[in-house]
């Protein structure tokens, strides 16, 4: 377990090219969101369009065309340029009962607009036949792979290389993947959301929601020395609907809700900052010699304390725990051993509960606020990790002792481990509602170590009951270290707050 924060300065430019628009009716916007442009490629008899709403962030598309299928295509299509490897991720809905049940809606990455161009789509189709779609070369036969997911709502398609990967899942459910390899479209694409009638007399609708667009990590990235942007994003919990509130081209990470639900704390370049949700507005929080601080931060139940997890040169760097005011001022140490790394502040706001570094063991501990001897309360084999006071007094963490890194809980004293997931995938970072009947958590795939939760990763955030219950997925994103390590639920346990990433585009 390694959490380090390096400083780090990326230059904020935008990727600009030239893509043909031969056969394609095209118009400008000032306001399609991630995109710059909505045409009817393969001119339909009847003109589609487009709508962004800023505030939901979800895009209203209307198209005809005959299909996309064979030698040429006829949809509605609203796209971007775009270089490189990327993500393309999106919720999408066709909206009424339709009139052809071939009509489609997805995402598309195509070479030109030429009605006859070489693409790659993720496909969803009115009867809820999903596939990867492809024409390998201008005015080629269109060919397809399907999936055995029925009816998918969420899409995603990625590009790596000259290979395409299509990942799609009901919402709710882990995704299931197809590719196509030997794939050349160029290295300059467009890419964007379609819809398309199958019928030229008729015109069909859908609703795009949650629409990311990522570029990941470059081949070579070096971990904890180099690091790419960040989105903090807010999440309704119920309905799953994601807004970004905050991009930065710097690593953000783990944003913590105020107890007053005005704002969000969160750390970058090793210090910490105050988020205003009301002005959007950052501010520095002064934490006077404790500039290296990593992503492990809590508040104190009344929100006027804040601990954190500082690493002191003087001590090679080993991560300490502190307190301080929430509106800033000169931390006091609390333990004396490291590494050290708070996760939790109990009820009574007589303990903190963090994870420490002894020896060759990773293991929970907790401390008096004021300071004194720390109690160990993890002895089991296997790296533990995570701890969090739940609204029961109880403490929810992670553990590797089972082999995956699942998630467990016990009493305040240590007592009573039990297990609560038992998943193929690597759960970190357990976090309980407000009102203590849900926990929502990150996982890593099961090809990640499960002792590790590292950089820009496919990852999920799901949710299960505190009584326990099979996890859902809640949000599908471009993530990891980082992202969700704090108690990120508002006061009114609505939302949560976490950490994406891109790089630049």
């Amino acid at each position: 377990m390694i959490r380090r924060t390096v400083r780090l300065t990326l230059p904020a430019t935008m990727l600009t090219l030239a893509v043909s628009t031969s056969h394609a009716q095209q118009s400008a916007s000032p306001a399609l969101g991630e995109f710059t442009t909505t045409v009817d490629v393969g001119n339909p008899t009847l003109k589609g369009s487009a709508r962004y709403d800023e505030k939901s962030g979800s895009y209203a598309i209307s198209g005809s065309g005959a299909n996309i299928w064979a030698k040429k295509d006829a949809f509605r299509y609203v796209a971007r340029p775009m270089k490189g490897d990327f993500i393309l991720t999106t919720r999408a809905q066709l909206l009424g009962k339709g009139v052809d049940p071939h009509r489609k809606i997805g995402w598309m990455i195509r070479s030109t607009m030429d009605s006859s161009s070489p693409h790659v789509s993720g496909v969803v189709h009115g009867d809820g036949l999903t596939s990867l779609q492809f024409r390998r070369t201008a005015g080629a036969e269109t060919e397809q792979v399907q999936s055995t997911i029925k009816g998918a709502d969420v899409i995603q398609l990625e590009r790596r290389g000259r290979t395409y990967i299509m990942s799609v899942a009901r919402y709710g459910d882990t995704l299931s993947a197809v590719q196509t390899t030997d794939i050349d479209l160029g290295d300059s694409v467009s890419v964007g959301l379609f819809v398309c009638a199958h019928n030229d007399t008729v015109m069909e609708k859908a609703v795009f929601s949650d629409v990311r667009i990522t570029v990941p990590a470059r081949v070579g990235f070096v971990p904890y020395r180099e690091y790419i942007g960040s989105n903090i994003e807010l999440m309704d919990v119920t309905s799953g609907q994601r807004r970004i509130i905050y991009r930065s081209t710097a690593s953000v990470q783990a944003p913590n809700w105020t107890r007053d639900g005005k704002a969000l704390i969160y750390n970058q370049d090793g210090k910490l900052y105050r988020y205003d949700l009301a002005t959007n507005t950052p501010t520095l929080i002064n934490t006077d010699f404790a500039t290296r601080n990593n992503n492990d931060h809590v508040l104190s139940p009344n929100g006027k304390m804040l601990g954190i997890s500082h690493q002191p040169p003087d001590n090679g760097g080993k991560s300490m725990v502190y307190t301080v005011s929430v509106t800033g001022g000169t931390p006091k140490r609390v333990t004396e051993n490291a590494p050290s790394y708070l996760h939790g502040w109990s009820n009574d706001a007589k303990f903190l509960v963090f994870t420490g570094i002894r020896g060759d063991s990773t293991d929970i501990y907790k401390i008096p606020v004021t300071g004194g001897a720390e109690v160990r309360l993890t002895t089991a084999e296997g790296l533990d990790d995570g701890p969090e006071y739940g609204p029961d007094g109880r403490i929810y963490f992670n553990s590797s002792r089972s082999g995956l890194m699942q998630l467990w809980r016990m009493n305040a004293d240590g007592s009573n481990q039990t297990r609560l997931t038992n998943s193929r995938f690597n759960d970190w970072f357990p976090h309980v509602s407000p009102n203590g009947k849900s926990i929502v958590f990150i996982s890593f795939l099961a090809d990640i170590s499960p002792t590790d939760h590292p950089w820009y990763k496919h990852v999920y955030l799901r949710t299960m009951p505190v009584a326990g219950g099979e996890p859902k997925v809640l949000a599908y994103v471009y993530g990891g270290q980082g992202t969700i390590n704090v108690p990120s639920w508002s006061p009114d346990g609505r939302y949560v707050a976490f950490v994406s990433n891109t790089d630049k585009y």
